[in-house]
């Protein structure tokens, strides 16, 4: 019974899981094809692609937890894969762009030097490091599977810490164009990613809108909301992203000086009603 011990993949799920892999590799050559380029003019094009591929991978990632928990497919093959392919597109790329794209020109005073020029590769490894050491604990806490583990995330999730990490470097790309001397956002951008590493390995909890799926109800004044929502990230998307993902991280700050009614409010706010939900007779 050799055949009992195989893990069960699904495959839809996967597929998405693939794709956020995908994604996060080619994100990882484009960025190596930027850096081929003398100017900063020249390797723009690269790094807003690459940019463009990490944000790619965030839609995978959240359409593969969703089709698992649609079709009840959730495994601990799918978990294992998610957070390998996790660490590539929302760690490595990242933390690869960030240091040879916007922190290249970030440097000590001359006395702290040593053999490494610049600390940009060091932010970006403990961004890198931490991202790792929180999809283990993720992991392991998934296994224990407490009721609080379940409704929230302990930490703010990798897929969110790369999301802002990517809408800001491509706000601070879009704003000085051929520019490569950021001047003070460069230490802005270290900044954001230092505090995005503690944050990741932190006991913040950020909520996981796990309820918010393919039968998720919603009031008409909601849905003309989100497409309002929708349209104007499509217009400004060089700014929105950004925009969208501060809000998120700064929710899980001030979460806790929230009122549990006011805190319930927020995250249920999009839950679906599911088997709360009456269908009336003149709607069958």
């Amino acid at each position: 019974m050799e055949h009992n011990k195989e893990p069960r993949v699904y495959l839809l799920p996967n597929l998405m899981t693939a794709g956020n892999l995908c994604c996060g590799f080619f994100a990882v050559l484009t960025i190596f094809k930027g850096m081929q380029m003398a100017e900063f003019g020249d390797a723009k094009h690269y790094y807003e692609t690459s940019l463009l591929l990490i944000f790619g991978a965030c839609l995978f990632d959240l359409l593969d937890g969703r089709l698992a928990r649609l079709g009840g497919q959730e495994s601990d093959f799918g978990r294992e894969f998610d957070s390998l392919a996790d660490l590539v597109s929302f760690g490595m790329a990242p933390a690869l762009l960030c240091s040879k794209a916007v922190l290249l020109n970030l440097e000590l005073p001359e006395g702290f030097q040593r053999a490494e020029p610049g600390v940009g590769w060091a932010i970006a490894f403990i961004y890198l490091l931490c991202g790792a050491i929180r999809l283990a604990r993720f992991n392991c806490l998934a296994v224990v599977g407490s009721e609080e583990d379940l409704k929230t995330f302990r930490g703010i999730p990798i897929p969110m810490a790369a999301g802002f990490i990517a809408s800001l470097t491509f706000l601070i790309i879009y704003l000085h164009d051929n520019d490569r001397e950021l001047g003070a956002w460069n230490w802005v951008l270290a900044g954001a990613m230092l505090g995005l590493s503690f944050l990741m390995i932190s006991s913040i909890r950020y909520p996981t809108f796990k309820k918010v799926g393919w039968s998720t109800r919603a009031s008409v004044p909601l849905l003309a909301l989100g497409t309002i929502f929708v349209g104007a990230t499509i217009v400004y998307f060089q700014v929105l992203p950004a925009v969208w993902f501060s809000a998120y991280l700064i929710y899980g700050l001030i979460r806790p000086m929230l009122s549990v009614q006011r805190r319930k409010a927020v995250e249920e706010m999009l839950d679906s009603e599911g088997e709360e939900a009456v269908v009336d007779e003149g709607e069958r």
